[in-house]
């Protein structure tokens, strides 16, 4: 049987029961951070996404419900080394575990390595997406090799600065030495 799920309203329990899946591409206007990080440039970059939803054992009789997450964009931003125009390749590749209440997430978040969310019925997973895809975001945005000279000096290379001689700080004492 197959289903069709809205990434932005999507039921996380049904999902992972059903072992659901979503691939697909989003425009990068559809995530506005995102965009704003992009200072508005490439809002028609395909966003790739895929999710996966599935149930695990948790040693008792229950099972944990867990959402495996990728994505990918290619970010417009600007290199820090030429300060010209450069597509940054942003992705990501996570599982979530998911949990009753947000006391409960507080305190296994705390406990465990994996990272765990708070079960919903109206699960944004755009939402999800976007903030994983901000935290992927490199600290410094550059080109491997830029694509021209970098220049990588203030001064002009033919400025010929001279140089001064230091005054000598103990010379205003040795004038007062002098004074009778």
């Amino acid at each position: 049987m197959k289903h069709d799920y809205d990434a932005q309203h999507l039921n996380i329990e049904a999902f992972a029961i059903a072992n659901g899946s979503i691939a697909g591409t989003e425009s990068l206007a559809r995530f506005g951070r995102l965009l704003e990080e992009a200072q508005g440039a490439g809002s028609q970059n395909p966003v790739h996404l895929t999710a996966k939803g599935m149930t695990r054992p948790n040693g008792s009789t229950s099972e944990q419900i867990w959402l495996a997450l990728t994505a990918e964009v290619a970010l417009p931003q600007t290199c820090q080394r030429c300060l010209g125009p450069v597509d940054v390749p942003v992705s990501f590749a996570r599982e979530f575990r998911f949990v009753a209440s947000e006391e409960v997430a507080a305190v296994e978040d705390e406990e465990s390595e994996e990272d765990v969310l708070v079960l919903s019925r109206d699960f944004n997973l755009l939402e999800l997406i976007e903030d994983e895809l901000l935290m992927a975001l490199p600290v410094v945005p550059k080109h491997d090799v830029c694509p021209g000279a970098v220049k990588l000096q203030v001064a002009d290379m033919d400025f010929v600065e001279e140089a001064a001689e230091k005054p000598n700080p103990f010379a205003v004492l040795e004038q007062l030495k002098k004074k009778p």
